[in-house]
């Protein structure tokens, strides 16, 4: 979250940005309430120091004095306990202001309702294969190739459920192997992570894990939730911890089942495995001093490119829009594969992001660090990336390299874990 001093001090910048990002906070409430929390703040200090003096005054008195002090000190706690309790109260309700209001953003995202004001800013190696037949999509060459089964996944589950079968398990096993030993090769530290956080974590990240808005599937009677995605579990690896500054950048990937209620989604674009409730990603994340998170974000971005290029895939990257970012995100890059088979003629879906979330979750999540020399310590930033998130990476690859004849060429990057180069 922002810091509470900053958001007191600039209320018309903060309140315009959230006007830019969609966002209801209310900045004005948040003033009021930290008008409030000073003056009660500065009662309860003056009250103690009151109770202290009359504390001491009361070994210094003649014996006739005491207990009219006494009763004085006793009336002081009685104010300075009231005081406090509203003091609490206000800070309570203060934090659950502050906890809406979105991180700043870049000055250079794009300012703009929803995704429709997105920017291209680059596009891949490759462009959209010509193909001289009508193409199929994902759902009808899973279907033919026995690569997936939507009846059976609805059957046993529900829907958005699905089950990967034969020379698609190798294919998702291909992918994660693929993007894991390039993160490794890139100095990463690989994780499996748990697929389940405590809320207190999925708060400090930005996520939402109850209420209606949410998209978190929630353990009831506990304080658990299922990960939406790694970056859940990543950004908690080091709550409440003080690192060094030496230690800086630290690079993790994380390999998780990623799970989504998906509320409200739906439509031809959401179609198969677009949009599902359960999916398996390999994750980046990176804890990093402040000087150093743009330079890692431009990093993460060129990456996620590597990692098509290499796949032979056509995308373009977009520059995310302010009232498209997610309320950590200082700014925010999409990567968008081409897909034959979605619209009339192939459209881009998005496959990737990447965000720069400053130090809005590390403040949350009480994650700092010291400089040697120095008192005190000082957050650090945060960042997130999708190396690979497999359901839709395997929708560019199905679709992108199918063949007239129905089968589908493994790309080459991927034969080595495949152990064939086409698939049917």
């Amino acid at each position: 979250m922002l810091d509470r001093k900053f958001i007191a001090e600039n209320a018309s910048l903060v309140e315009e940005n959230c006007i830019r990002r969609n966002s209801k906070a209310d900045i004005g409430k948040f003033v009021a309430l930290e008008t409030e929390r000073r003056k009660l703040q500065h009662e309860v200090d003056e009250l103690n120091r009151q109770a202290n003096e009359a504390a001491k005054s009361i070994g210094k008195a003649k014996p006739e004095e005491r207990e009219a002090l006494k009763a004085k000190g006793r009336e002081l706690r009685d104010q300075t306990t009231a005081a406090a309790e509203k003091l609490a109260a206000i800070e309570a309700e203060l934090d659950a202001v502050q906890r809406t209001i979105p991180n700043m953003s870049h000055p250079q995202a794009p300012v703009g309702g929803d995704d429709q004001s997105n920017l291209e800013v680059r596009k891949g190696k490759h462009a959209p294969p010509k193909l001289d037949f009508k193409p199929r999509d994902h759902v009808e060459l899973g279907e033919k190739l026995k690569l997936i089964d939507f009846d059976a996944g609805a059957k046993t589950t529900g829907a958005g459920f699905y089950f990967l079968k034969n020379d698609a398990v190798l294919l998702e096993l291909a992918l994660q192997q693929y993007a894991v030993n390039l993160l490794i090769g890139e100095g990463f530290t690989p994780t499996i992570t748990p697929d389940l956080a405590r809320n207190e974590v999925l708060h400090g990240t930005g996520y939402i894990p109850r209420g209606p808005e949410t998209q978190i599937y929630s353990i009831a009677d506990s304080d658990l939730s299922l990960v939406a995605t790694a970056e859940i579990t990543l950004g908690g690896y080091f709550a409440d911890t003080i690192l060094e500054e030496e230690s800086f950048p630290i690079k993790m990937c994380g390999i998780s089942h990623c799970y989504r209620t998906e509320a409200g989604a739906g439509g031809r674009a959401s179609r198969g495995l677009y949009r599902v409730h359960q999916f398996t990603k390999v994750e980046m994340f990176a804890f990093t001093l402040p000087e150093q998170s743009d330079a890692m974000l431009e990093y993460f971005c060129e990456l996620e490119c590597r990692i098509f290029d290499g796949l032979g895939i056509a995308y373009r990257v977009v520059d995310t829009a302010t009232g498209d970012l997610g309320g950590p995100a200082y700014r925010k890059y999409d990567l968008e594969a081409w897909m034959p088979g979605r619209g009339d003629g192939g459209e881009y879906g998005e496959v990737t992001s990447t965000s720069n979330c400053t130090d809005y979750q590390a403040r949350r999540l009480g994650i700092r660090y010291k400089k040697k020399g120095e008192k005190g310590t000082h957050f650090a930033h945060t960042l997130n990336g999708t190396a690979v998130a497999l359901s839709r990476a395997i929708i560019a690859v199905l679709e992108n390299y199918q063949q007239a004849d129905g089968t589908i060429v493994v790309p080459e990057v991927l034969r080595k874990y495949m152990g064939k180069d086409k698939i049917g």
